[in-house]
């Protein structure tokens, strides 16, 4: 094969990258050793949602890409979400101060450069560091993600499934660790060893160890991240009054102590989102476009459940106009079907120091389209600030692989003035919802037989709700109105079905299913059993009966391929879609 000229090479770059829409600039190509600020290198804004992966060794300059690209999606109007773990990335909040180092790099890229400030909002994980405090409660990051945390193995994760799995169906709200720890301790006492039996597969033994992990996770100080206000993850797709999007920066000061919780909380804000946001299709620009940095962190010592997960969520977030951009030191710190998902390519230099550097080196260089450059040598002398990079352009083809100058940024690049973000944290609209921490009654309220008043306004306790006691189901069944309740929590409004006359239970004739009630979590209600005076049902009710209705509400909302299911299963369904990929669950889903 004949070897291609300079001008060659150039025309190639050129036309590789010349698109239609609205793109993120990352810089000019170099060819042949000589930079051509006309062969402008860019990522179309559309094709951002098909995801990416930034990599390189320590000190290329990863940091300084994302920083650069955060920029560009703001004024663009598209929300970013960074988790800031050395502390540099405060630096979008202030302007940067130019200098003749700078604006000769700016000019040799034909980077027009004024110094910027951008929109952004701080965060913190439960209030560790300078941050508006951000939470979840234990229902919601569900048990595959606290598997996670306290790094259980297959056996134990599926045996806390079903810890979760009696708590829900026993409306014991799951809001803190102590609620956890509460009903574990329920389950493996005198008192609840039948209950315990009823769950098969959680052996008293193994139930044991997952209260032992647990009480770890306190004595680490751990508590503090589950609780509530909840976070609702719809403020990282927020815009500023001048249509910017904001940069949403979660500061990680003591990541070090417990990288597992960090990025094990990212997924979870991510699977909140992908439950959350609807269908989408193919947008002129994201909807939020999220960071995930030290990504090797996702994947160190995953259980096949949580790597699955994190497929699945990967593969079908795309279609939510989200995309997702892991930044970590080699693409081998990405699982093969991961990898093969992220379609926007930025990769900074590796070293080949060991042997296990050059195996690596030849793996990244594998991943790449065939190309003009010697690969090998590019990626093992490539500058600070410059990255080899392939992207999806916008009719779905990789573009030509350009060695590349990047772009500088426009904010400082280093941290903000503490007082600077101090201050805008006081500022935040978000402060006055999540500052402060509430302890609502739940699930170690109940099984203690406290009845503590609730100390925030979302969670007051209804009256005749359910016992502090070990929980029991009413002994009565109202489909009709377990069908509008159902209704409801699928399509997300008020049922159309007029209401019934109430069904009295036997012996717990104060719980009642006929009205909605958005004080306390969907799940917190009991589920009632069928009176045992019912024929059994057929395989197909009648047409317009009530299970017949139910199996329509479910089947019209989901899919008709889920009608039969809906049926059969009732409210059973109803409540286990209520989970997510991850095993997570939302009050605001639930309601």
């Amino acid at each position: 094969m004949a070897t291609k000229t300079t001008a060659e090479k150039l025309a190639t770059l050129q036309k590789g990258y010349t698109l239609e829409g609205a793109t993120i600039e990352l810089g000019a190509a170099i060819i042949d050793g000589e930079l051509h600020k006309d062969a402008p290198v860019r990522l179309p804004l559309a094709m951002m949602n098909r995801h990416g992966l930034v990599a390189g060794a320590t000190g290329t300059g990863k940091t300084v890409t994302l920083h650069m690209m955060a920029e560009q999606l703001s004024t663009a109007g598209v929300p970013v979400f960074l988790a800031d773990i050395k502390g540099d990335l405060s630096g979008l909040a202030t302007a940067a101060v130019g200098s003749d180092k700078l604006k000769a790099r700016t000019d040799s890229i034909g980077q027009p450069w004024e110094g910027k400030t951008f929109p952004v909002e701080f965060l913190a994980l439960g209030g560790d560091g300078n941050g508006v405090p951000v939470r979840a409660t234990v229902t919601s990051f569900g048990p595959i993600l606290l598997s996670r945390i306290m790094e259980l193995n297959d056996t134990q994760e599926s045996s806390l499934q079903l810890v979760f799995y009696f708590a829900d169906k026993n409306g014991l709200e799951l809001i803190d660790l102590k609620d956890l720890r509460a009903v574990i301790q329920f389950l493996t006492s005198d008192e609840g060893k039948d209950k315990l039996e009823e769950l098969g597969g959680l052996s008293k033994a193994t139930a044991g160890v997952i209260l032992r992990e647990l009480v770890n996770l306190e004595a680490q100080g751990l508590e503090k991240f589950f609780g509530e206000p909840e976070f609702d993850t719809a403020e990282l797709l927020r815009t500023a009054p001048d249509g910017r999007g904001v940069v949403t920066c979660l500061e990680l000061p003591t990541l070090q102590t417990k990288p597992m919780l960090f990025s094990t909380f990212l997924m979870w804000l991510l699977a909140d989102l992908f439950e959350d946001l609807p269908e989408a299709g193919d947008l002129d620009k994201p909807k939020l476009v999220f960071f995930l940095d030290e990504a090797h962190l996702l994947f160190n010592g995953a259980t096949k459940a949580f790597l699955d997960a994190i497929t699945t969520t990967v593969r079908l977030i795309r279609s939510k106009g989200v995309g997702i951009f892991f930044v970590t030191q080699t693409p081998k710190d990405v699982p093969a079907d991961v990898l093969g998902q992220l379609a926007n390519r930025v990769q900074h230099a590796l070293r080949a120091f060991t042997p296990e550097d050059a195996k690596a080196l030849k793996a990244t260089v594998s991943t790449f389209p065939v190309s003009d450059y010697d690969l090998e040598e590019t990626l093992t002398s490539a500058g600070i600030g410059e990255a080899v990079i392939t992207v999806m352009n916008e009719k779905g083809a990789p573009t030509p692989v350009a060695l590349t100058r990047l772009r500088a940024p426009e904010s400082v690049m280093g941290p903000s003035d503490e007082a600077l973000v101090r201050s805008t944290v006081a500022g935040s609209a978000l402060l006055g919802k999540y500052g402060t921490a509430v302890d609502n009654p739940s699930a170690y309220e109940k099984l203690n037989g406290k009845a503590a008043a609730p100390t925030g306004p979302a969670a007051s306790e209804p009256a005749g709700g359910a016992s502090a006691g070990a929980p029991t189901a009413p002994g009565a069944y109202d489909v009709d109105a377990e069908a509008r309740r159902i209704e409801e929590e699928i399509l997300g409004r008020p049922s159309s079905r007029p209401p019934q006359a109430p069904v009295p239970a036997p012996e717990d004739s104060d719980v009642q299913y006929g009205t909605p009630d958005y004080s306390e979590p969907r799940e917190s209600k009991p589920r009632a059993k069928a009176p045992r005076s019912r024929k059994p049902s057929s395989p197909e009710p009648e047409p317009g009966g009530m299970m017949g209705d139910l199996g329509g509400v479910l089947g019209g909302a989901l899919g008709g391929g889920l009608k039969s299911m809906a049926r059969s299963m009732g409210t059973q369904l109803g409540r286990e879609l209520l989970r997510g990929v991850f095993g997570t669950s939302s009050r605001r889903r639930r309601r």
